[in-house]
């Protein structure tokens, strides 16, 4: 198990009970048994057909509301369409999850036995689930939609933090770090992490960020090492390779420079991007973050952030990264789970995902491999007032390793404790 995985083992471990009283009426089946809803992805009218009735219990963060939704309007689908029933297991954390699957391998739980049947996952959770023998697959090559999907123009639909996926997760979306602003009161955003540590010091208690091992406030320490490292290949490379405070230093030298500033004095963190875009909405800050390019112009329209909000990204890059659906090597519902990821590859769910007003996720498929009809359906989404074209915005940034999540997670631990 990993530090950042430990650190949480008392939350997955509550989630183990969580999960079960979710899903009263399920009984595991014996191990060994004959699962019939797993078959050959590549003999997709026989997947369709095994998978009518099942239901699919689908692990994913339930941190947005509008999410949530969408995931809704995803049951609606594929229950109106292939007669399969998804339910939405909400969690703060996919490492839950994770914590959940290896106690079922460790208590011997092999095929079918398990209880979860799909994951929103990707990053450090992704390594863990692989590196264990978790997961079912490879898979995502066979889907059907995969045909519009080119991982020589995206490399990251078959890379997840440096890892290969190997066809043991389907992409879903598009992600790349985005600092919105209110420009009512940030008339010029800075450009450049030393310059946003300027204007941090320059106003005082206007800035803040959510505390690991939050993903976002995890990422904003990625980017700012990233940004102030002097190489930041060595990011690429597991961090038992590189000398950590060395290569570290600079970050933890900004941070102690920046903290004494930040919104009430660097006591206190929002506990997520969500509780942070509603300080923005509040008054109290005048930055928020996403993953989302678009999720400005999605807030704005649904009244969760103030009109005057623009986004701004750094002029030598952002991190970036797909996210990914995998299937438990448990999974009892494999085949609507495999229904399940293809959906979520076609042209209808992509187009519905990145409306600004639904969610604002950018699309994991190529327009080249597209049908005319289909890029004009995409081209046709407004993207909202916030939203960085694609030609302005900065190249996508490599994510680290997976071990450096978890090296800057514990190394933040340290310098300032679980309450940030």
């Amino acid at each position: 198990m990993s530090l950042s995985l430990a650190r949480r083992h008392l939350l997955g471990s509550a989630m183990v009970f969580g999960l079960a009283a979710a899903l009263p009426g399920q009984t595991p089946r014996a191990q060994g048994a004959t699962d019939p809803g797993a078959t050959d992805p590549n003999d997709w009218p026989t997947v369709l057909a095994r998978a009518r009735g099942q239901t699919v219990h689908w692990a994913a963060w339930s941190g947005d509301d509008k999410i949530n939704r969408h995931i809704a309007w995803i049951g609606d689908q594929v229950s109106a369409r292939f007669g399969v029933t998804l339910r939405h297991l909400k969690v703060a954390d996919i490492s839950e999850v994770i914590t959940r699957l290896l106690a079922e391998r460790a208590a011997g739980r092999r095929d079918d036995g398990g209880r979860v049947d799909l994951l929103w996952i990707n990053g450090e959770n992704f390594a863990t689930a692989k590196r264990s023998g978790l997961l079912y697959g490879p898979f995502a090559t066979s889907l059907p939609h995969w045909r519009f999907v080119d991982p020589a123009a995206t490399p990251s639909v078959i890379s997840d933090f440096t890892l290969p996926t190997e066809g043991y997760e389907s992409p879903w979306g598009l992600s790349q770090f985005t600092l919105a602003y209110d420009s009512a009161r940030v008339p010029a955003p800075p450009t450049r992490i030393t310059a946003l540590g300027d204007w941090i010091r320059a106003h005082p208690g206007r800035f803040t960020h959510p505390a690991p091992p939050d993903f976002l406030g995890s990422t904003f320490l990625k980017q700012v090492l990233h940004d102030l490292t002097p190489d930041p290949a060595v990011l690429a490379r597991p961090v038992a390779d590189a000398d950590f405070d060395a290569v570290s230093a600079p970050l933890w030298a900004w941070l102690a420079d920046t903290r004494p500033h930040l919104w009430r004095g660097g006591q206190d963190f929002p506990a997520s991007g969500p509780d942070l875009r509603r300080l923005l909405a509040d008054g109290e800050v005048d930055w928020y973050f996403s993953f989302h390019p678009a999720d400005a112009s999605s807030a704005i329209a649904q009244g969760l952030a103030p009109p005057t909000v623009r986004t701004v990204m750094f002029e030598g890059g952002m991190l970036g990264n797909s996210h990914f659906v995998a299937i438990p090597a448990t999974a009892p519902g494999k085949a609507g789970a495999l229904v399940v990821a293809d959906f979520l590859l076609s042209p209808d769910a992509q187009i519905e995902k990145l409306r600004p007003d639904v969610w604002g996720d950018d699309t994991v498929l190529s327009m080249d491999r597209l049908s005319a009809n289909d890029r004009a359906r995409f081209a046709a989404v407004p993207l909202g007032p916030a939203t960085l074209p694609l030609d302005a915005r900065p190249p996508a940034l490599p994510e680290p390793h997976p071990s450096w999540t978890t090296a800057l997670e514990a190394e933040w631990l340290r310098h300032y404790g679980s309450g940030g």
